[in-house]
């Protein structure tokens, strides 16, 4: 069994990126600029902001961070998007998810200029996705893709099933595994799904991303299968000092045994993620130049 490390592999994309812009700066132009929009104070959104400004940071990035309380209003969350959406020193920014609930996050997502829509979430870049044109691509799927391709593991003719059909991943990781750079055979499966557990059992690359914690067991897995594990879920464990752990949608210690290859959580597809945001960030830099 090999542990795909998210991490290492993140590590060595942003050294890339390093590099990249430090030539861009060398030739007189600025380093790209991203933005987050913060909305009230959810522990895991609060993270993840503090990992992509330091993540920014490392690879000589600007960033900037527009918080708001739980209380805005939707006109003026509006307002602020389409004020970045105008700002000529902004390559791309990402508004936060999730939102209050008065707050419509589509009409947000809408809102954003797709050309600065670094989060791959426009109407725009998902039809550009699905279409198989340049667009910026959902930073999750184009995270566990690139993973797979770091890792030389074969996707051609390979029967893939993806758990779950979020739009932020299930949706457009099924597009990106069936086009012709990775060609698996996809099948999405959700709680619909008859025989959820068979159909698991068949996949050579199994991907749970439906935040259940430890909803995949080692039955619904087949010997060899990959499995990358796209679950984050905080559950409670007084025995931390923060007072809890994240666990991901797949039973590692029961299913890891059966993989060819397996991620971790976390420490695996969090980290591509984060690196994506980045990579779709230096494009949007490049073409706006």
């Amino acid at each position: 069994m090999i542990l795909i490390d998210g991490k290492k592999t993140a590590d060595e994309i942003k050294k890339e990126i390093a590099e990249e812009v430090k030539l861009i700066v060398a030739s007189g132009k600025r380093a790209p600029h991203l933005a987050a929009v913060l909305v009230g104070h959810d522990g895991g959104s609060e993270t993840y902001v503090a990992f992509k400004i330091k993540d920014c940071e490392e690879v000589g990035f600007r960033s900037s961070l527009v918080r708001f309380d739980d209380d805005v209003t939707e006109a003026e969350l509006l307002a602020k998007v389409h004020e970045l959406n105008s700002d000529p020193d902004l390559d791309g920014f990402i508004v936060q998810l999730p939102l209050p609930k008065h707050i419509s996050e589509q009409k947000v997502i809408e809102a954003i200029d797709a050309r600065k829509d670094v989060d791959g979430f426009h109407p725009e870049n998902v039809g550009r996705l699905v279409l198989g044109m340049p667009a910026f691509l959902s930073a999750t799927p184009f995270g566990i893709v690139e993973l797979l391709k770091r890792y030389q593991i074969p996707t051609s003719g390979k029967n893939c099933v993806i758990v779950g059909r979020s739009n932020i991943v299930g949706r457009p990781l099924s597009i990106l595994m069936s086009q012709k750079a990775v060609n698996a055979t996809v099948t999405v499966a959700h709680s619909q799904t008859k025989d959820l557990a068979k159909v698991c059992a068949e996949a050579d690359i199994l991907i749970a991303a439906l935040g259940s914690p430890e909803f995949i067991k080692a039955d619904m897995v087949k010997q060899g299968a990959v499995v990358i594990d796209v679950g984050t879920t905080r559950v409670n464990a007084p025995e931390t000092k923060s007072g809890w752990r994240l666990k991901g949608d797949v039973k590692f210690d029961e299913v890891a045994p059966k993989c060819s290859h397996i991620t971790p959580v976390p420490g695996g597809v969090g980290p591509m993620t984060r690196v994506s945001l980045l990579q779709n960030t230096l494009l949007a830099a490049k073409l706006k130049k």
